[in-house]
């Protein structure tokens, strides 16, 4: 079953400056970590900021791309978790309004996603398996959760060098 989910954040982690997608779980306190490359992290802080860059990223010409075929995007799906790697899948509806499916990286699958600004799925067991559940108030693992929060910080409030 697919579970929607939104894009909270960009985020880096302090200690490695390795960068991180937060998706959440539109109706339960439940949040999915995917872990990107800078450049994708930097192309989804962006557009989540509405900034736009001097030349196209590699999202913008994609959904440029998709465009001018005549065709649109209809939402994107983490479909899979294998050895620790997410998978997605891009669901586009062609100029004849059939539905094609296209493979991708989750970064560039979500990065496609906020730029057309369209419906962004998970697989609930990926969920399952891997999503953080924010603990009540009165647990004590909500210690180990502010402290692994608090080693990241949003893209925006980081140095980020767009692609020219």
């Amino acid at each position: 079953m697919l579970i929607p989910v939104v894009v909270e954040s960009v985020r880096m982690n302090l200690t490695n400056g390795q960068r991180v997608v937060i998706l959440k779980d539109e109706k339960l306190e439940r949040y999915l970590l995917i872990w990107v490359g800078l450049p994708e992290s930097t192309a989804i802080a962006m557009e989540l900021q509405s900034e736009k860059a001097p030349r196209p990223l590699t999202a913008d010409l994609l959904k440029s791309v998709i465009d001018e075929l005549g065709a649109h995007v209809a939402d994107i799906s983490i479909t899979d978790l294998t050895d620790e790697v997410f998978y997605a899948r891009v669901g586009l509806l062609n100029s004849q309004n059939e539905r094609v499916e296209i493979d991708a990286r989750p970064s560039d699958a979500i990065g496609l996603a906020v730029r057309a600004e369209i419906p962004v799925f998970v697989e609930d067991s990926i969920l399952d398996q891997a999503a953080i559940t924010l603990p009540t108030e009165e647990d004590d693992r909500l210690e180990v959760y502010r402290d692994f929060v608090n080693q990241l910080f949003t893209q925006e409030e980081g140095e980020r060098r767009p692609d020219a």
